[in-house]
């Protein structure tokens, strides 16, 4: 079925909710580690404090995927979940700051995960449902700079915070987290419920003909028959989408162990130390905000950028690109002393990023079937939880005996896996495919 055709001004206003939703996972990326520190966690243990993201992720984008794909509501097919994890989101934002000790910060970590877990695969799903196949990539590459924007301002939001509105970087709240923390969740609440609700109202979602209602209307909505299509999309799962799990693996294990320790890496290798007591440790913590909200402008530019380079040599040719340049970034980063020369690193995360962000994306969309773009995005996001949990599950006990307990040695082996994944993602046979039928 032909759909409206969408002005550049609609597409980046049904996407705005993004903005909200990434805000509130750079903010995580940026802080999480710190806040582990800042109440008395050891190093050692930050890989698996962190599961709470890949492992609400892989229960529950599959399950909402499949029910979003049979839900038939007065507010539409994909709305209902767009409110409820915004409001969850919003809830964790609050709260999180406040956390006075380990359990209380990893408990609202699970709320705000599964919030966000809940509006991000029907936020993905509606960029098929509304627009045409030529208007795609546009679309999916400008939540991609969505999310470059959202999460620049994430990490920029204490140095802000600090050096324009004049938070004191040594002020804390409970459990020793700075106030320049508290204030900048508090933004990310307001954000996260605020820019989707911008969203659904100024470009609804269409409303479904009567084949369609029909249709859904006539599937078993129990949570065996959610279970059931779960199991029965993933036996018949496109082959170009199942080549693309390897390329998943190494991407986001990368994306873990840079995300976990970057903060701590750079804390040794330009100030000297690794005690998240000392100034110089919250000195670090601002340098990595700094640098990550630099990295995250470069997505965020380069993903717009993207939208015409992926229809003309190829979404998975210009992603292994990125990815190799992203692998080169994070192998050097662990050997610069200098604050300044960081920045020069982040131009490759940047570009990796912005990538991993959209153009994935592309390839997934133009292979799977339009009637299970639900389910099929929350399997996709498996794809991204499995690896992560994967990486608590080993760095928790890789980080002592084998790295030396050094933070940079983290960010080495993420640069080797992120190569791995640019010759995985080469080799993806793209366009739209028949899927592998069950033996």
């Amino acid at each position: 079925m032909q759909k409206p055709h969408l002005s550049v001004a609609q597409i980046l206003q049904m996407n705005l909710g993004f903005l909200g939703l990434q805000f509130s996972f750079g903010l995580q990326q940026a802080n999480m580690s710190p806040i582990w520190g800042y109440l008395g966690a050891e190093e050692s243990n930050f890989a698996w404090l962190g599961i709470a993201g890949p492992l609400t992720g892989l229960i529950v984008q599959p399950i909402i995927g499949s029910m979003s794909d049979r839900t038939s509501s007065r507010w539409g097919r994909r709305t209902p979940y767009f409110l409820i994890g915004a409001v969850m989101c919003c809830l964790g934002l609050f709260f999180m700051p406040l956390s006075a000790s380990i359990l209380m910060a990893f408990s609202l970590l699970f709320l705000l995960d599964v919030g966000n877990n809940v509006t991000m695969e029907p936020y993905r799903a509606y960029v098929n449902d509304r627009l045409n196949a030529d208007q795609r990539s546009f679309g999916f590459l400008s939540q991609s700079a969505f999310t470059g924007l959202a999460q620049c301002l994430a990490y920029l939001s204490p140095t802000i915070l600090v050096f324009f509105f004049g938070l004191s970087r040594d002020a804390t709240s409970a459990g020793n987290i700075p106030t320049f923390t508290l204030v900048s969740f508090w933004i990310g609440a307001a954000l996260s419920i605020g820019t989707i609700l911008w969203s659904i109202l100024r470009v609804p979602e269409l409303a479904l003909s009567e084949n369609e209602k029909a249709r859904i209307a006539a599937l078993p909505k129990t949570a065996g028959a959610t279970m059931r299509e779960i199991w029965d999309a993933l036996r018949e799962m496109p082959n170009a989408m199942r080549a693309m799990a390897v390329m998943s693996l190494f991407q986001w294990y990368a994306m873990s162990g840079y995300w976990g320790y970057v903060t701590n890496s750079i804390s040794r290798s330009v100030y000297g130390t690794a005690d998240a007591s000392t100034a110089a440790y919250r000195e670090a913590v601002l340098t990595n905000g700094q640098v990550g909200a630099f990295f995250n402008l470069i997505a965020f530019v380069s993903a717009l950028a993207m939208a015409p380079l992926a229809r003309k040599v190829g979404a998975g040719r210009l992603h292994a690109v990125c990815l190799t340049l992203a692998g080169i970034a994070m192998l050097t980063i662990p050997h610069i002393g200098d604050k300044s020369l960081l920045f020069v690193a982040a131009i490759g995360i940047g570009l990796g990023w912005g990538s991993i962000m959209g153009n994935p994306y592309i390839i997934l969309a133009d292979t799977i079937p339009p009637e299970r773009t639900g389910v099929y995005m929350g399997i996709f996001n498996m794809f991204i939880c499995v690896p992560m949990l994967i990486f608590a599950g080993t760095m928790t006990f890789a980080y002592e005996p084998l790295l030396g307990g050094d933070a940079r040695n983290v960010l080495i082996v993420s640069g080797v896996c992120m190569l791995l994944a640019a010759i995985a993602v080469y080799r993806i046979k793209e366009g739209r495919a028949h899927p592998a039928h069950p033996a």
